[in-house]
C-alpha cells in the first residue's frame, strides 16, 4: 500500500506561500470557475461546542484538488492570550484523494480574506485607491494593511474604530513596517475613497450616506444578527457579493436591510463587465471554501514550483 507524503506548513510558511499578487490572481480564476460550477463548495457547516465556541467545516472540490478547512472559532481564547481562530486546511489531489499539503487555517483565512477585498477594489475601483480607511483594528486590519501596501503602495491607510487607543496602538506597530503611510484617527477622514469594515459588531458602525466617490466593502458581520452598515446606505447602492448564495444566509448587513436579492450581483460579473457608476458601490465579502481552494492552488505553486 502506498502511503501519502505530504507537506505541513507552519503559519510563517503558509504566509510566504500566499503572496498577495499571486493570491488575488488565483481568486479571480476561482471565482469564474465557481460561477461556472467547476468548483463545488457548499455553504459552511457550523457546530457549537458544548461550552463555548464553534467548529466550522468548509470543503471544496475541483478538477485538480480538493480542500477541507476545519476551523474552531473560540472567542474566549483571547482572555488566555490565544488566537480566537484555530484550525487546519487539508489539501488533496483530486485523482486519488491523497493528502498533499496542510496549511495553517488562521493564516490562510486572514490572507485570502484580505485578498478578496483587494479583488473587490480591483473590480469596482479600477483606477486604484488613494486613501483607504479600515474600520476595525484586529488581525484582519493588519492583514488588509499588508495587502494594501503590497498591491497599492501609493495609497495611505487610516485605522479607526470605537476605541481610538487600540487603533493608535495597532497603527504604531504597523508604522514599523510601513512608515507614516499608516495612521490612526478618531473619525473617518473625509478624503477616504475606499472604506473597509472589519468588525464583529451587532449594530451598524458606519452611519454615513452612500457616496459616489467612496467604495464601501463589508468584511465583518458574518452572521444574520450582525450589521456594520445602516440599511439606508446599502439601499442607495449597487450591491455586490463574493458569494451571493452564502450572502443570503450570512450577510447580516444585507439581510437586515431587507435588500431585494435579485439586485445583489456576483463580483465575478464585474471582473468581466465594469460596474455601472450611476450609484454608489457596495461589496460584501462573506467567504467561501472555493476561495480557500484558490489559496491552496497558490500555495502548491510555491511548495512545488513547475
Amino acid at each position: 500500500m502506498t502511503h501519502a507524503c505530504y507537506t505541513v506548513l507552519s503559519p510563517e510558511e503558509t504566509a510566504r506561500a500566499l503572496p498577495y499578487p499571486e493570491l488575488v490572481a488565483q481568486l479571480g480564476k476561482a471565482m469564474a470557475q465557481y460561477a461556472a460550477g467547476t468548483i463545488v463548495a457548499p455553504t459552511r457547516q457550523v457546530l457549537s461546542y458544548p461550552t463555548a465556541g464553534k467548529m466550522l467545516s468548509m470543503p471544496a472540490v475541483s478538477h485538480d484538488i480538493g480542500v477541507h478547512k476545519l476551523v474552531n472559532v473560540m472567542l474566549d481564547n483571547q482572555q488566555q492570550g490565544l488566537g480566537s481562530i484555530q484550525g487546519l486546511v487539508s489539501v488533496y489531489d483530486a485523482q486519488h484523494g491523497l493528502p498533499v499539503l496542510v496549511l495553517d487555517a488562521p493564516t490562510l483565512s486572514k490572507r485570502r480574506t484580505a485578498a478578496v477585498s483587494m479583488l473587490g477594489i480591483q473590480a469596482l475601483w479600477p483606477h486604484g485607491p488613494e486613501h483607504i480607511t479600515l474600520l476595525g483594528y484586529g488581525q484582519q486590519a493588519q492583514a488588509h494593511c499588508d495587502a494594501i501596501m503590497t498591491l497599492y503602495p501609493q495609497a495611505r491607510v487610516t485605522l479607526t474604530g470605537r476605541n481610538i487607543g487600540r487603533a493608535q496602538a495597532v497603527a504604531t506597530s504597523l508604522q514599523n513596517q510601513f512608515g507614516d503611510r499608516v495612521q490612526a484617527a478618531a473619525a473617518i477622514p473625509e478624503k477616504t475613497d475606499v472604506l473597509i469594515t472589519l468588525t464583529s459588531s451587532l449594530t451598524p458602525v458606519y452611519h454615513e450616506p452612500a457616496r459616489l466617490d467612496r467604495l464601501l466593502i463589508g468584511v465583518g458581520a458574518f452572521q444574520a444578527d450582525m450589521a456594520e452598515f445602516e440599511p439606508h446606505t446599502l439601499l442607495a447602492s449597487h450591491l455586490y457579493a463574493d458569494d451571493v448564495c452564502a450572502a443570503r444566509q450570512e450577510a447580516g448587513d444585507l439581510i437586515q436591510a431587507n435588500v431585494a436579492w435579485e439586485q445583489v450581483h456576483s463580483i465575478h460579473q464585474v471582473l468581466r463587465t465594469p460596474a455601472p457608476r450611476d450609484k454608489p458601490l457596495f461589496f460584501k465579502s462573506v467567504g467561501s471554501a472555493a476561495w480557500d481552494l484558490a489559496a491552496a492552488r497558490c500555495a502548491l505553486q510555491h511548495v512545488n514550483p513547475v
